[in-house]
């Protein structure tokens, strides 16, 4: 293979995102093909490098960038199954992106640079996924957090955007911190920062601290792919654009954690504990943000609640020690998810809210944007995981690895023995990832109820004070600058729609032979097993039967309601939520996030608040006091010294000879 090929994969974004900021101004007109035309070319190479490389297959490639008086760093590139899957992920969530972004902020004035970070962005995760050195692989992971910082705070001129930014910039590097040590200390016990160099020191037993080093990285990993307890920043980030949101949950922030436990796994199987604080980690964050799902009224929140989720179904296929398991479900949830985001995209453009219960009292909005409505449904039963679409084969992989796990017998397909994955993280994932998806069908059902079938009244309800865009009372909301054209669904906002349906309905069927998914990967089986098969498609029917039971009960009260209470009292929309009447109690906590951002502000920023505080009065009161006395003192001083320095030479002649005076009596006296 020509080594060109994979260089130029993510070059060419990087190209174009210099380009459209050199250009942006002075030709505005150029902004949108240098946005998508290299990002394109990007994916189209992807697929080239991947069909040359073939299944089964690998390729590693370096020069050395600089000596460092230890392990050498390279510029290399390591090229196999996982790679190649991935970064033709990326190229098309990407392209998709970069195409409906063209009408999405069609009349914004800071398109270009939007657009040039987006190209950035997905050149820093092309660099992630085809790097074969931990620490250039540091440098793309780094340029993703000041990408996401830069796009999430795009709408600056609002505050909760640039809340947003400013909260996933900080919890994310809170997590960088551990990471870059963990890299470091890896680096150091394996003697290269060669990834291919890492995983033959773990092969052969010469990495001195494994638990160190997978709890290190985890670290790292849970801010950037918000796991649990870093997860707080990914439902704030809702305040971006769209399109920002369908890249960095679908394809790139978020799956490079994910990515890289899975590149690093023989590393994390040494550990056992590390395996089982995954497991806990993963089960928390699947369980607590179904939960938080199924409370939000803002249809972005929702979203950004399913893609915790899915994460934490990731991050448990990893710990039970399947990584085929777990990349089968990020390519799988990277075209589902995206293909949300877009949809409501298109929904709230319509909307002109993101509030799915305001969206309740509107008229015909699903016939008002039919390619969205039906392709939201398209993407919703995948995630709800029901057969024959993508979501259910690598849910129900993801569970089959558990089950194995569980009873002993971890799918690590070679690389590492069964017996090195707890069996207790076995049970958790697999309870909490059953749990999760009887969770994930009712708060999927409940959206697209509540959002498209509600009994809308004539005309929207007029919000009420304090309630913007007319979201229910209370509520975490993200608005998002309305920058709605006249055209609902516009050309470049549709047709990415339908291209991203399609590995949504089929993907999943690639994992049933082993000669087609599996062999890009380790080899080993994707076929769910008979049993978790029919539980999870059981839990998951019952989450919309229950979700479902739930609205019809509670339309049935709002409608009773309306006809006693005068015109335009009656609280439909509340009364009509499936969440409240599901999750009884827990719905205002689960609204808040458990309330995890305030335990954090009186744990952690109230304390450090505190002693800045402190640190600042003993400052200027205590050390700045001493110095102002030196100060003080000099100057008492000198004033002294020049009330005697007057210039009068008869005084000068008196001191003088007081002076002699003085010391002859001193003699005197002394003698």
């Amino acid at each position: 293979m020509n080594l060109a090929l994979p260089a130029l994969v993510p070059a060419l974004p990087a190209l174009g995102a210099a380009a459209t900021l050199a250009t942006g101004r002075r030709a505005p007109g150029f902004a949108r093909p240098l946005a998508i035309l290299p990002v394109a070319a990007s994916a189209v190479l992807a697929l080239v490098v991947a069909l040359q490389l073939g299944g089964g297959q690998s390729l590693d490639a370096a020069t050395r960038l600089t000596p460092t008086g230890g392990p050498d760093i390279s510029l290399a590139i390591h090229l196999d199954g996982f790679s190649s899957l991935i970064s033709l992920l990326v190229g098309l969530v990407a392209t998709c992106v970069q195409v409906y972004s063209t009408a999405y902020l069609k009349d914004d004035p800071r398109y270009p640079s939007y657009a040039a970070l987006v190209s950035l962005f997905t050149a820093a995760m092309f660099l992630v996924v085809y790097s074969g050195d931990l620490v250039v692989l540091l440098v793309g992971w780094e340029i993703m957090g000041i990408c996401s910082y830069f796009l999430i705070g795009h709408h600056w001129e609002s505050a909760d955007a640039r809340s947003a930014s400013l909260k996933a910039f900080l919890v994310t590097k809170l997590g960088d911190i551990p990471f870059l040590f963990g890299i470091l200390l890896l680096g150091s016990d394996a003697g290269t920062f060669r990834i291919s160099g890492v995983l033959e020191a773990a092969a052969g037993g010469r990495l001195g601290h494994p638990t160190l080093i997978a709890l290190l990285l985890l670290a790292g990993v849970a801010g950037k792919s918000a796991q649990f307890p870093l997860h707080t920043w990914l439902p704030d980030a809702m305040a971006g654009p769209t399109p920002v949101s369908a890249l960095i949950h679908a394809a790139t922030m978020v799956a490079a954690g994910i990515y890289l436990v899975a590149r690093l796994l023989p590393v994390f199987l040494l550990s056992g504990a590390a395996l089982l604080v995954l497991s806990v980690m993963a089960a928390v964050t699947m369980v607590g943000s179904a939960l938080c799902a199924l409370a939000q009224d803002d249809l972005k929140r929702v979203l950004a609640y399913s893609t915790v989720g899915q994460l934490g179904y990731m991050a448990g296929a990893l710990a039970s020690g399947d990584r085929d398991a777990a990349v089968f479900h990020l390519i799988s949830h990277g075209a589902f998810k995206a293909l949300l985001f877009l949809t409501a995209g298109v929904v709230i453009h319509a909307a002109h809210t993101n509030s799915i219960s305001a969206m309740s009292r509107m008229p015909d909005l699903r016939r008002r944007v039919p390619d969205a409505y039906w392709t939201m449904g398209i993407a919703l039963v995948a995630l709800v995981g029901l057969p024959p679409f993508s979501g259910f084969f690598s849910k129900e992989a993801v569970l089959t690895a558990a089950e194995h796990a569980a009873t002993g017998e971890a799918i690590t397909n070679g690389l590492g023995p069964a017996s090195a994955v707890p069996a207790a993280g076995g049970w958790i994932v697999l309870v909490s990832g059953a749990f999760t998806a009887l969770l994930t069908a009712a708060y999927a059902t409940r959206l697209w109820l509540v959002a498209f079938h509600a009994q809308a009244t004539a005309a929207p309800a007029a919000p009420e004070p304090g309630q913007a865009n007319g979201h229910a009372e209370g509520a975490p909301y993200s608005p998002e600058i309305d920058e709605a054209g006249t055209q609902l669904e516009p050309h470049a906002m549709r047709w990415p729609l339908w291209v991203l349906a399609v590995p949504t309905m089929g993907f999943g069927v690639a994992g049933l032979r082993p000669d087609w998914l599996p062999s890009l990967l380790d080899g080993g089986s994707l076929r769910p097993s008979t049993g978790t098969a029919v539980i999870g498609t059981a839990l998951a029917l019952a989450g919309i039967l229950v979700a479902y039971a739930a609205w019809r009960s509670g339309t049935a009260r709002a409608a009773a309601a309306a006809r006693t209470v005068p015109a335009g009292q009656a609280a439909a929309g509340a009364a009509a939520d499936p969440g409240r009447t599901l999750l009884g109690p827990l719905f205002g906590p689960a609204q808040h996030g458990f309330h995890v951002d305030r335990l954090y502000s009186a744990l952690f920023v109230r304390p450090t608040t505190a002693a800045a505080q402190l640190v600042r009065f003993l400052d200027r009161e205590v050390i700045e006091t001493y110095v102002r006395g030196t100060g003080g003192g000099a100057n008492l001083l000198g004033w002294l010294v020049r009330r005697a320095q007057n210039g009068n030479a008869q005084a000068y002649v008196s001191a003088l000879l007081a002076g002699v005076v003085l010391l002859a009596v001193l003699v005197a006296v002394g003698t």
